[in-house]
C-alpha cells in the first residue's frame, strides 16, 4: 500500500490497484481512500470474483456519490417476542438508547448502553464494508443543556434532572457515536422540529416559528451539540411527521409538527445554517413533509420546492429526498423535484420495505435504484449523495421480529443495502453480477444454487408488484378527500387487508376498465411466487453455506404462496362485489360468492398456520371481516327499503284525498292524512282534527318507527354508534319542542314533523333501494355528480325541517313570529349541544373511531396507526364547537322567545283566524 498525491482530481475517497509482480499495489491520497481499496479487495476476495478485473490495473476508482448514508440499522432495538406476537404496536419512536435509560441518577444503565455500543460497532463496520460513509442516528435535544442560552439556566434551571440526563447521555454512548466518527463515517443525528422538553416548551412561549427569537434558542443548543460531540458532522431535520407516536415511553421529549408555512421553515433553516456555517457542519434538510399547500408538497411539486427553498443556499445544506413520488411505493413515478434545485441533494432508499411486507419477501430492487440514480444523475448536477434505510421505516414492532444483522431472516433485504451501496459508487454496475456477488457472500457459492437464487431475485419484483398492489389502480394518480391516496390501500398500512368502502369502491372504479386485467394479476402473482418456490426447493441443502438459510428461504416462499393466494381470492371477491354494486350483474354476483367462500377458507388456513409466527406473521384480516358482513347484508337490506318504501307509499296513498274517501274515518285516518300534508303542504296540518287515540299516538309513532328501520337498514343493523347519534338527535329535537308545546294538543306539531321526517326517510329509501347501503356508499365515494345532489337534496330536508316547525308553532299555535323563531331555535340547538358535548366527553377520535369500526367507510387501521382527525385534519374542538354553537343557539332563542304563553284560541281555530 502507498500514499500518493491526489489520484487525478477524484477525491480524497479514491483509490487505485496496480499489480506488482505478484502482488497488488495499492495506492490512496488518504486513509479513506486506502480503507476504500481495502474493502473493495475483500468484497471481490468474498464474492469469489478477479481482486483486480480485467481492465481495471491502474484505474482510478472513485465514488459516484460522495456522500452515502445508511440509517442506524437495528441498533437499540430488543428482540421482544411477546412485542412482535401481539402485532399492534403501531408506535414510530426509532431511539436507539431507549433500553439503557433508566428514570432516576445515574440516567443510563451502563451495561445496556455497552451491549448498544457493540450493536452498533457491528453495524458501522457492516455498513463501511459494504461502501457506505456516513450514519444517521435518532437525537438532538437529549445531549443538549442549553447552557449557551441567557445566564446557563434560562431553559434549565439549577438542578433541573434535564441537565444532568444530558450530560450523562454523552458520557454513556457518546464513545460509541465517536467510535464511528474514527472509523470514517460521518455522524448525523436526526430529530423532528419542533423537538420539545416541557421546560423548554415554556421558555419558547406561543412557539411562533418565524421568530428568530425562538430560532435562536435552537442555534445555541445546535452549537453545543456540535461542540460537546465534535464527533457529530451534522443535523438531519423533518418537519412533516411528529407527536406521541414518536415519543419514547417514559421520555418526556416529543416533538410537535409547527413549521408548516413557507416563511417558518426558511426562518429555521436561515438560523440553523448560520449555525452550521460557524461550526462547520451540515444541516440535512429533509423534504417528507405531506399536507397542503407550499411546504405541505415541496416533496413531489417542484414549484413548491423552489418557492420553499429558493435563495437559501449555503455550503452546509444539504437537502434530501425520496426517490418516489411519494412514500415508498412501488408503482410510483420517480421524484420530480429530484430533477432541480441548486441545492447539494441526497436521494433517499428503504432496503426493507414497510409496504411491501416488511423485507419478509425476496424484493430486489436493484434495478429500481439503478434506473433511479442514473435518472437524477443524468439531469441533476446536485445529487451529492444517497441516504438507505436498513430497516427504518414504518413502526418497528408491527411487523416480522427481523433485526438487520442480528435476528430473523434479515438476509431477505440486505440484497438491496449491498446493491444500493455498490450502485452509490458506480452507477452503470451489472446489477445482475453484483446479485450474484451478494448471493455467493451470503448464501452459496454452488453454481447452480446461486443461479436458482438470481432467478428468484430477478422474479422477486414482479411478484410483489402483482400479489400486492393492484396494478389498474396502483398505475393511477388519484385524489381523495383533498389529498393523494397511496397506490396500495387496499392493504392498508402494513399487513391490514382493509374492507372500507371508501378505499375499495375507489380501486374499483379506477381500475374498472381493466378489471379482468386485475383480477388476473393476483393469480398472476401466485404462479411467480410457486415458481420462485420451486426454484429453492430444488437446490441441494448441501450447496448452501448454511442449510438453515436454505429451510429459511423455503419457508419465506412457502409463506408468500399462502398469502398470495389469500390475497388473490380476496382481490377477486372485493372487486366482483363492487362491479355487483356498479352494474347488478348476476355474472359478477356469484363470481363475487364464489370467491368469498375461497377468500373465508384461505384466510382461516393463513391465521392458523402464521397466527402465532413472528418471524412469518400472518396478515391481519379484522377489516376484511367487517367489510365482508356488510357486503353479505346489501342484498337483504336492498329488499327491506324496498318494502319500507312501499308501506310508506301505501301510508301515503291512504293520507290522500282517495284514501281517506276508502278509510271513511277509520281509527288512524286523521294520523294518515296529517302525516300527509305535513310531508306535502305543512301549512295545511291544522285542518286535520285528530279522531281518538290511535290517531295521536299514530302521528308520531309512525314517523319514529320509520326513522329507526331506515336508519338500521341503512346501517346494516351493524353501527348502533350511528343511531345514537342520528336517532338520538331527532329524538331530542322532538321533546324539547313537545316541552315547548306542553299543556297544549300537539298532533299538528306531531303531524306537520312526523311529515318532514318522512319525507327524508323517503329519500333515504330511494337512495338505499337499488343495492343496498353498499350501493349507496359505492355512488357517494365514486359519482361526483349524485354525491352534490344527494347532499344538496338530503340538506334542503334538512333545513326544511326547521322551516315547518317555526311555522307550525306560529300558525297552528298562536305564537308570534318572534317566539316561535325562537322556540325553533331552541329546537335547533339543544341536540347539538347534548350530542356535542357527548362526543366531546367521549373524545372526537375515539367517537370517529367507533363509528367508523361499525361503518367500515375509511380504513380500519386509521385511527390505530395515524388517528382519523390527524390524518383527515379533522380539528378535536369540533364537538366543542358543534355544543358551544348549539347552546348558543338555544340561549339565543329562550331570549327571543320568552315564556311562551297559552292563547284563547284552539291550534285549529288560530290557522284560519289571521290573528297574530
Amino acid at each position: 500500500m502507498r500514499k500518493v498525491g491526489a489520484l487525478a482530481g477524484k477525491g480524497e475517497q479514491a483509490f487505485r490497484l496496480r499489480k506488482r509482480g505478484d502482488g497488488l499495489l495499492l495506492e490512496a491520497a488518504t486513509s479513506g481512500g486506502a480503507a476504500n481499496g481495502l474493502y473493495a479487495v475483500a468484497d471481490r476476495i468474498r464474492s469469489g470474483a478477479e481482486v483486480l478485473p480485467d481492465g481495471q490495473d491502474g484505474r482510478v476508482v472513485a465514488p459516484a456519490l460522495p456522500l452515502r448514508l445508511t440509517d442506524h440499522g437495528s441498533v437499540g432495538l430488543t428482540a421482544d417476542k411477546a412485542a412482535f406476537a401481539a402485532g399492534d404496536d403501531y408506535g414510530l419512536n426509532t431511539d436507539v438508547v431507549g433500553p439503557a435509560l433508566v428514570p432516576r441518577a445515574p440516567w443510563v444503565d451502563a451495561a445496556k448502553a455497552k451491549a448498544i455500543g457493540e450493536q452498533l460497532r457491528q453495524f458501522v463496520d457492516r455498513a463501511l464494508a459494504d461502501g457506505y460513509n456516513g450514519v444517521v442516528l435518532p437525537g438532538f435535544l437529549e445531549y443538549v443543556t442549553f447552557s449557551g442560552v441567557g445566564d446557563g439556566h434560562a431553559v434549565y434551571r439549577e438542578g433541573d434532572p434535564h441537565v444532568a440526563r444530558a450530560l450523562a447521555m454523552r458520557r454513556a454512548f457518546g464513545p460509541s457515536w465517536k467510535y464511528a466518527h474514527e472509523m470514517g463515517m460521518k455522524v448525523y443525528f436526526q430529530t423532528d422540529m419542533l423537538a420539545l422538553s416541557p421546560p423548554l416548551k415554556k421558555y419558547l412561549g406561543d412557539l411562533d416559528t418565524s421568530s428568530s427569537r425562538l430560532w435562536s434558542v435552537y442555534r445555541a443548543g445546535l452549537h453545543e451539540l456540535f461542540m460537546t460531540m465534535p464527533y457529530v458532522d451534522g443535523l438531519v431535520v423533518r418537519i412533516g411527521e411528529g407527536g406521541e407516536d414518536y415519543k419514547l415511553a417514559g421520555w418526556d421529549y416529543h416533538s410537535e409538527i409547527k413549521v408548516t408555512t413557507v416563511e417558518q421553515v426558511r426562518a429555521m433553516l436561515t438560523a440553523f445554517l448560520r449555525q452550521a456555517d460557524a461550526d462547520d457542519r451540515d444541516i440535512v434538510f429533509r423534504t417528507w413533509s405531506v399536507g397542503v399547500g407550499a411546504v405541505g408538497d415541496m416533496h413531489t411539486n417542484p414549484a413548491s420546492y423552489h418557492k420553499v427553498l429558493d435563495g437559501i443556499d449555503s455550503e452546509h445544506l444539504i437537502v434530501s429526498t425520496k426517490y418516489t413520488l411519494g412514500d415508498f411505493y412501488s408503482h410510483l413515478p420517480l421524484n420530480t423535484t429530484l430533477l432541480t434545485g441548486r441545492q447539494k441533494r441526497i436521494v433517499e432508499f428503504q432496503s426493507r420495505r414497510e409496504f411491501e411486507g416488511f423485507g419478509a419477501l425476496p424484493n430486489d430492487l436493484g434495478v429500481l435504484h439503478q434506473q433511479a440514480l442514473q435518472t437524477f444523475l443524468a439531469k441533476n448536477p446536485n445529487i451529492v449523495g444517497l441516504w438507505n434505510w436498513t430497516q427504518d421505516g414504518g413502526p418497528l414492532r408491527a411487523g416480522p421480529m427481523t433485526l438487520y444483522l442480528r435476528t430473523g431472516f434479515w438476509q431477505m433485504w440486505d440484497v438491496n443495502v449491498y446493491l444500493t451501496a455498490r450502485l452509490a459508487w458506480d452507477p452503470s454496475l451489472d446489477v445482475a453480477a453484483a446479485t450474484n456477488d451478494w448471493i455467493r457472500q451470503a448464501f452459496s457459492d454452488d453454481p447452480a444454487t446461486v443461479s436458482a437464487i438470481a432467478q428468484v431475485m430477478a422474479l422477486s419484483r414482479s411478484a410483489v408488484g402483482k400479489g400486492l398492489y393492484i396494478g389498474p389502480y396502483a398505475d393511477t394518480r388519484v385524489k381523495a378527500l383533498g389529498l393523494e391516496p397511496p397506490p396500495m390501500m387496499w392493504i392498508f398500512e402494513w399487513d391490514i387487508v382493509t374492507g372500507d368502502s371508501a378505499a375499495l369502491d375507489t380501486i374499483y372504479r379506477v381500475a374498472r376498465p381493466r378489471l379482468d386485467e386485475a383480477i388476473a394479476e393476483g393469480e398472476d402473482a401466485v404462479m411467480l411466487a410457486r415458481r420462485m418456490q420451486t426454484l429453492v426447493n430444488g437446490t441441494s441443502p448441501s450447496s448452501w453455506r448454511d442449510p438453515a438459510l436454505r429451510q429459511r428461504f423455503a419457508d419465506t416462499l412457502a409463506y408468500q404462496v399462502d398469502l398470495f393466494s389469500t390475497l388473490a381470492a380476496y382481490r377477486t371477491m372485493v372487486l366482483r362485489h363492487a362491479q355487483w354494486l356498479d352494474t347488478g350483474s348476476s355474472t359478477a354476483r356469484a363470481s363475487w360468492r364464489a370467491a368469498e367462500k375461497r377468500f373465508r377458507a384461505a384466510a382461516a388456513a393463513h391465521e392458523a398456520k402464521y397466527g402465532n409466527n413472528t418471524a412469518l406473521p400472518a396478515y391481519n384480516f379484522t377489516a376484511a371481516e367487517i367489510g365482508m358482513q356488510r357486503a353479505d347484508r346489501d342484498e337483504a337490506m336492498a329488499w327491506l327499503a324496498r318494502v319500507l318504501l312501499a308501506l310508506l307509499l301505501i301510508g301515503f296513498a291512504l293520507g290522500g284525498s282517495f284514501g281517506q274517501r276508502l278509510l271513511r274515518g277509520a281509527p288512524g285516518s286523521a294520523a294518515l292524512r296529517g302525516l300527509w300534508l305535513g310531508m306535502t303542504r305543512p301549512w295545511r296540518v291544522t285542518a286535520v282534527e285528530p279522531n281518538g287515540r290511535t290517531d295521536r299516538m299514530l302521528v308520531w309513532f309512525l314517523p319514529g318507527a320509520m326513522l329507526v328501520a331506515s336508519r338500521a337498514v341503512f346501517t346494516w343493523f351493524a353501527a348502533p354508534a350511528h343511531l345514537v347519534v342520528v336517532l338520538g338527535a331527532w329524538l331530542i329535537f322532538a321533546v324539547t319542542l313537545r316541552w315547548l308545546t306542553r299543556g297544549r294538543d300537539r298532533f299538528a306539531l306531531s303531524a306537520a314533523i312526523g311529515g318532514v321526517a318522512l319525507m327524508r326517510t323517503v329519500i333515504l329509501l330511494v337512495a338505499l333501494a337499488g343495492r343496498g347501503p353498499g350501493r349507496y356508499w359505492y355512488d357517494f365515494w365514486t359519482e361526483p355528480g349524485l354525491r352534490s345532489f344527494y347532499i344538496t337534496v338530503a340538506f334542503a330536508a334538512f333545513c326544511w325541517t326547521f322551516v315547518v316547525a317555526g311555522f307550525v308553532l306560529r300558525n297552528s299555535y298562536g305564537l308570534t313570529r318572534r317566539a316561535a323563531s325562537g322556540s325553533t331555535l331552541i329546537g335547533a340547538g339543544v341536540p347539538p349541544a347534548m350530542i356535542g358535548g357527548l362526543i366531546a366527553a367521549i373524545g372526537l377520535e375515539r367517537a370517529l373511531t367507533v363509528w367508523n369500526d361499525q361503518m367500515a367507510l375509511l380504513p380500519w387501521g386509521l385511527s390505530r396507526i395515524l388517528g382519523i382527525t390527524t390524518y383527515l385534519g379533522i380539528p378535536s374542538a369540533i364537538p366543542v364547537i358543534a355544543a358551544g354553537t348549539g347552546l348558543a343557539l338555544a340561549v339565543a332563542g329562550a331570549l327571543l322567545a320568552g315564556r311562551p304563553g297559552k292563547r284563547a284560541l284552539s291550534p285549529h281555530r288560530a290557522a284560519f283566524s289571521g290573528e297574530e
